[in-house]
């Protein structure tokens, strides 16, 4: 058995805690991290409290003085955390009434861990996502800055990871701009459901006290309180949101790092990524390991994990809170390091990478890449396309047997699949032609490219205002 049963809960118990169900029980291994949004809404709260009559000015400030104090000494970490209080909620009210004596034990009127948790949670969610939001700008700067240098360095596009169409390389760095700008708006959307202050909902049904949730909510900077107590203290949904939308990033980060690594490959080799980026083998010298763009590929499998585990967490809890919810923190506190760890390795990797332009573009020579351009010049010649459709197809046939692409055929090699073709057909066939004609917007060619990149960092100078 435990020594003493917690004080702050423990008048109708008649034995103490049993030893392993105080450890089984307590958070405050984890959930110490939520410390400075605990004492941030309980200065908040003291400030209402105040204002509402319930404290002095005096006790007020010894308040604000205490928890001003705890903080530093976390900070500092010589604070002592203690199990037997359960959690960083009971850790910081016991120090708090230490240190500044019965005015400590009035902190807690109006209010009940249950929202006292939800308001922490929501406050620290809030701070992570401003976070994660800045990572992913500064990630789509560096794809930016990248995509600018690679405007016209031609890769071969893929379809069913074969050779489609030749398209740039910036192109390609752009459509991964794209998802990470659909990805901030999630997180962005996600942020505005977080900012609901729980805070005066007390356990679950609100509480007697003359409090001012309106103005606590403006010290806090939340949008609004919450609208009903019962949903306040008992819903983890913006937790959800937050898993899901870190779910589709690291779904977008896999492609990209899947794309990485067969680009880093010897069969491929595209790209360089610098040796800071890589590791080697411990039995075959000559490797060159792509490991950020492997593991970020692989904590994906984490986050997936934690939205399962929330969403499993809340299926069919009643109405108000459950000590289920305490099972929230640890997958949301996971899910936060693995997103921020991941855009962080990616913001620092993606502007270093170095292309190598002629294994490119010679892999976009190969595989028939503008045979749909020499389709959509016989339809210009009045052909039909179905029928341009096999002329390309037969003409692709003849260059397997001959071991030729189709820009190296001759004009009379050509012809013999179709008399429409001129001489001016070379100028399709090219590569640089290729991607040149697809000069409209969200096109391939290198001026749509660098208009990309504008628009790109217009929107990025747009967020920072």
């Amino acid at each position: 058995m435990s020594k003493e049963t917690n004080q702050q809960w423990g008048g109708r118990f008649s034995e103490p805690t049993d030893a392993f169900v105080a450890r089984f029980t307590a958070s405050v291994d984890f959930d110490r991290r939520l410390y400075k949004q605990d004492i941030q809404g309980s200065i908040a709260h003291a400030r209402m409290l105040e204002k509402v009559g319930v404290l002095s000015d005096k006790e007020r400030d010894d308040i604000i003085r205490g928890l001003s104090e705890i903080r530093i000494e976390i900070e500092r970490g010589e604070f002592e955390w203690s199990v037997a209080l359960e959690d960083v909620h009971m850790n910081i009210e016991a120090a708090l009434t230490k240190k500044i004596g019965i005015t400590g034990k009035k902190l807690h009127t109006g209010r009940s861990r249950n929202d006292q948790v939800a308001t922490d949670i929501r406050l620290y969610m809030r701070d992570e996502i401003d976070l994660i939001l800045s990572e992913i700008s500064r990630l789509q700067q560096g794809l930016l800055d990248l995509a600018e240098q690679e405007a016209d360095t031609i890769m071969p596009g893929f379809t069913h990871l074969q050779t489609a169409q030749p398209v740039t390389f910036g192109h390609h760095l752009l459509a991964w701009f794209e998802m990470l700008s659909r990805d901030y708006e999630r997180f962005a959307d996600c942020r505005k459901r977080v900012n609901i202050m729980p805070l005066g909902a007390a356990a679950l049904a609100g509480t007697t006290y003359p409090i001012d949730r309106h103005y606590t909510a403006e010290l806090l900077q939340f949008d609004a309180p919450a609208g009903n107590s019962l949903d306040a203290v008992s819903d983890r949904d913006f937790a959800i949101e937050f898993c899901a939308a870190s779910s589709v990033l690291l779904m977008h980060m896999t492609r990209m790092s899947e794309e990485l690594v067969l680009w880093t490959s010897a069969q491929f080799n595209f790209i360089n990524l610098p040796d800071r980026f890589c590791t080697g083998s411990s039995i075959m010298p000559q490797k060159k390991n792509p490991d950020v763009p492997e593991l970020v590929r692989g904590k994906s499998g984490r986050v997936y994990g934690h939205l399962m585990s929330l969403l499993t967490l809340m299926k069919s809890q009643p109405l108000a809170y459950n000590k289920d919810n305490q099972e929230d923190k640890e997958p949301l506190f996971d899910a936060v390091d693995t997103v921020k760890g991941c855009l962080r390795a990616f913001g620092d990797m993606v502007p270093a990478i170095e292309s190598r332009k002629d294994q490119m573009r010679e892999a976009a020579r190969r595989g028939f890449s503008t045979a749909t351009d020499l389709a959509d010049y016989l339809v210009r010649k009045g052909v039909a396309f179905r029928d341009a459709h096999e002329i390309v197809g037969l003409s692709v046939a003849y260059g397997i047997k001959t071991g030729k692409d189709l820009s190296d055929m001759s004009l009379e090699e050509l012809q013999q699949f179709s008399d429409v073709i001129g001489e001016d057909v070379f100028d399709v066939l090219t590569l640089e032609g290729s991607v040149a004609a697809r000069n409209h917007i969200g096109g391939t060619a290198p001026d749509q490219v660098l208009a990309a990149v504008s628009r790109g960092r217009d929107l990025l100078a747009a967020r920072a205002d």
